[in-house]
C-alpha cells in the first residue's frame, strides 16, 4: 500500500527514524478534538513501536509552556497539532540541547525550521482544508508502522471533522486518501446520508428541531412542528414509548423522511442549494457501537471537544485509546455540562446582544462565559437575531486577572471572499502585545486585559483589507 500522502513521505520517514532512535519520547499535543485524536494516534503508534513515552497537553503552546516541556526528562519531544508556529522558541531549546524536536502539525510554520518537521504546508498541501493535525500524526504513524497503522485512519477522520475540514459536507484532498485507507481497513464507512448532527444519539424530533445545517420553516427550532412533521409520514418512528433515532431507521424509512423534508423545504421557499445540503457524506466508525456518540465522526469529535474545553485531556485521550468504561462515562458527563454551558452562554449573548461595527461584530462575556467555550458560543451566535452573517464575530472572555481570551468565527462564504482569521488574530494580537493564530474560518488569541479596543481596531483594519 502506497503512502497516504506521497508529498510528505520523505519528511514522515525522517521523523519516524528520529523517534525510533529515541530512548524515550515526550508527546506534547494541543487540547482540542484534533489535538486529542493526534495524541491518540501518536501514542498508539509509539506503543506499538515499543517506544516509551509520556503525554502532556496544552491549550496554547507559548514560551512558558515550551520551557515546562523542556524541563521533562526526555531527550526527544514529539509535538502534535502544534509546534510549527512556535519553531523560533522550540529551536532555541534545541540549540541549547534541551531536547530534539519532532513536529507533526498542520498550522502555519514560523520562519525558523528544524530537521524533523512534518507539515503539509511545507510541501504544497493545504493544512487548513486537506490535512489536519490528526492527519499529520497518521502520516507519521504509517511511516513508523506501515500498513499495521491503517486502523488509526478512523481517528484521523474524527480529527479532521472536528477541525472543520469538511467542505460542502465532505472531506477533501489528503483527508480523502486517509478515509479510503480506513474503509479498506474495515474501521470506517463513508456514505451519502442525512447530513445533520446527532444522527446516532438524538431522538428524531430533536434531530430535526436542532438542525442548524439547513433551516426548514415549521421544523427547525420548532419542537411541535418537528413532531407534527414526523407524525405525518405514516411511519412507525417509536420504540416503545420513545422516539427512535436516525441510526435505527432502515433505508426505506430514511428515504421517506428525507423526501418529506425536501418537499417541506421547497414548499417553504428554501433554495435548491440549501436543500441539497440536507444530504452529505457521513463518516461512520464501524467498530463502535451503533447509537453511541463514537459511531459518528462528528459526534465523536464533539465528545472529545467537551473533554478538552474542561481541561480533561486525559479523559479524551483515554477514549481515543479505546477505554469504553470509566473514561467514556466521564466524557459523557463533561459533554452534558458542556451543552448546558453552551446553551446558557448563547442565551446570554442573545439577551445582551452584540456590538455590530463596519467590518466585524463583537461581545465581551468577561466571566459570564468560560473562556474555553467563548469561540463555540460565538460560532453558534452567527445567524441569531441581531447577529450579522456578512462579517466575522469576535468574542472576548476573561482568561485571568491580566489576560483576555479572544475567539473569532467567520463563515465559508467570507473565507471565499478572502477572510483569513488566522492572519487577523495573529497580527492584531501582536500589535497589543498578545499572541494568536488558528484557521481561516476560526481562530483565537490572548491579549492583555484593557487592550480589547485597540485589538478590535487592528482586527477591523485587517478584515477590511481582506474583504474589500
Amino acid at each position: 500500500m502506497d503512502a497516504p500522502v506521497p508529498e510528505l513521505e520523505t519528511r514522515a520517514n525522517a521523523c519516524a527514524d528520529a523517534l525510533e532512535d529515541a530512548d524515550s519520547v515526550l508527546l506534547a499535543s494541543h487540547i482540542d478534538a484534533d489535538g486529542l485524536t493526534s495524541a491518540g494516534i501518536a501514542s498508539t503508534a509509539l506503543e506499538r513501536a515499543e517506544i516509551p513515552h509520556d503525554v502532556v497537553f496544552s491549550k496554547q503552546l507559548d514560551d512558558e509552556e515550551i520551557a515546562g516541556i523542556a524541563a521533562h526528562d526526555h531527550e526527544t519531544v514529539l509535538f502534535t497539532d502544534f509546534g510549527s508556529g512556535q519553531l523560533e522558541t522550540i529551536t532555541e531549546h534545541e540549540d541549547d540541547g534541551d531536547f530534539t524536536p519532532v513536529i507533526a502539525d498542520h498550522h502555519q510554520p514560523a520562519d525558523a525550521d528544524t530537521e524533523f518537521h512534518l507539515n503539509p504546508l511545507l510541501e504544497g498541501v493545504d493544512g487548513g482544508k486537506e490535512l489536519s493535525g490528526a492527519g499529520a500524526s497518521y502520516v507519521l504513524a504509517r511511516a513508523l508502522l506501515g500498513e499495521s497503522a491503517t486502523d488509526l485512519a478512523a481517528l484521523a477522520v474524527v480529527g479532521a471533522v472536528g477541525d472543520m475540514q469538511t467542505k460542502e459536507g465532505e472531506l477533501v484532498g489528503a483527508n480523502v486518501e486517509i478515509a479510503a485507507e480506513g474503509v479498506e481497513a474495515g474501521v470506517l464507512d463513508t456514505a451519502k446520508d442525512l447530513a445533520l448532527y446527532g444522527t446516532q444519539t438524538r431522538p428524531l424530533p430533536k434531530l430535526l428541531e436542532y438542525a442548524s445545517e439547513v433551516y426548514v420553516p415549521g421544523i427547525t427550532n420548532d419542537q411541535g412542528g418537528a413532531v407534527r412533521f414526523l407524525d405525518s409520514l405514516d411511519l412507525d418512528l417509536h420504540d416503545g414509548g420513545d422516539w427512535r433515532t436516525w441510526a435505527s431507521l432502515d433505508v426505506d424509512e430514511r428515504q421517506t423522511v428525507v423526501s418529506g423534508l425536501v418537499k417541506r423545504a421547497v414548499r417553504n421557499g428554501v433554495s435548491t442549494d440549501k436543500v441539497t445540503d440536507l444530504v452529505g457524506t457521513t463518516y461512520t466508525l464501524t467498530e463502535e457501537t451503533p447509537g453511541t456518540e463514537l459511531r459518528d465522526a462528528s459526534e465523536f469529535s464533539t465528545l472529545l471537544n467537551a473533554t478538552a474545553r474542561y481541561e480533561r485531556g486525559d479523559v479524551g485521550l483515554a477514549v481515543c485509546l479505546g477505554n469504553r468504561d470509566g473514561a467514556l462515562d466521564a466524557a459523557r458527563e463533561l459533554l452534558q455540562t458542556h451543552r448546558r454551558n453552551l446553551s446558557e452562554g448563547l442565551a446570554w449573548v442573545k439577551d445582551e446582544g452584540v456590538t455590530v461595527e463596519e467590518d466585524l461584530q463583537w461581545f465581551h462575556a468577561e466571566d459570564r462565559i468560560r473562556e474555553t467555550i467563548v469561540g463555540i458560543v460565538a460560532g453558534m451566535a452567527m445567524g441569531a437575531e441581531g447577529v450579522e452573517s456578512d462579517r466575522p464575530i469576535v468574542g472576548f472572555g476573561n482568561k485571568n486577572d491580566e489576560e483576555v481570551k479572544v475567539s473569532a468565527r467567520g463563515t465559508p462564504a467570507l473565507v471565499k471572499q478572502g477572510l483569513d482569521l488566522s492572519v487577523v488574530m495573529g497580527e492584531a494580537s501582536q500589535t497589543v502585545g498578545g499572541d494568536g493564530g488558528g484557521h481561516t474560518v476560526a481562530a483565537g488569541a490572548t491579549v492583555p486585559k484593557g487592550q480589547e479596543r485597540a485589538f478590535l481596531d487592528a482586527a477591523s483594519d485587517l478584515v477590511d483589507d481582506q474583504l474589500r
